[in-house]
C-alpha cells in the first residue's frame, strides 16, 4: 500500500497539478480542516475537486477526520505551542478517533493526503501518514515536493 502526501503553499498550479498527476494516485484525499478559504487560492473544496478531475484523472474526497481541531491548529499557530506538543496532540486524537478502524485503506491506498503546509515536516499529513504506517504495518510513504 503507498500514500503519498502533498501541500499546496508556495506551489504554482502548474507545479502542483504536474506532481498529482505524475504520482500515479487514483484519489486526492483533503484533510485540511478548513478547506474552502480564500487564502487556498486554487485549492478550495470546489476548485480542486474540477482541477484534479480534469486535469489529473483523480477522485476528490475531504476527510476532515484527518485534520487536527481547532484548538490543537491554534495552540500551534496563534499560541507558540511547540511542535512536539503538536504531534503528541494529534497522535493523541487520531488514537481516540480510532482512524486506523474509521477510515477505509481502500481509500487511502494509492492516494494523496493534501493539506496546505509547502514541507512535510512540520505538517500533519506526515503524521497521520506515520501514524496509519504504524497501525496498517504495510505502508510505504512518499512525500510530493
Amino acid at each position: 500500500m503507498k500514500i503519498h502526501t502533498i501541500g499546496f503553499t508556495k506551489k504554482s498550479a502548474e507545479t502542483f497539478f504536474g506532481l498529482l498527476r505524475t504520482s500515479g494516485a487514483a484519489t486526492l484525499v483533503d484533510i485540511r480542516l478548513n478547506n474552502v478559504s480564500q487564502l487556498a487560492g486554487f485549492a478550495k473544496r470546489d476548485d480542486l475537486r474540477y482541477f484534479v478531475s480534469e486535469l489529473c484523472g483523480m477522485e476528490y474526497t475531504h476527510q476532515p477526520d484527518l485534520a487536527p481541531t481547532q484548538p490543537i491548529l491554534d495552540d500551534y499557530k496563534k499560541r507558540g505551542s511547540d511542535w512536539a506538543t503538536y504531534e503528541d496532540r494529534f497522535f493523541e486524537l487520531m488514537a481516540r478517533r480510532g482512524i486506523e478502524d474509521a477510515i477505509p485503506r481502500e481509500l487511502l491506498d494509492n492516494a494523496v493526503l493534501l493539506c496546505s503546509e509547502d514541507q512535510p515536516k512540520h505538517c500533519h499529513r506526515r503524521l497521520v501518514a506515520e501514524y496509519l504506517a504504524r497501525r496498517w504495518g504495510d505502508v510505504t510513504i512518499e512525500h510530493l515536493s
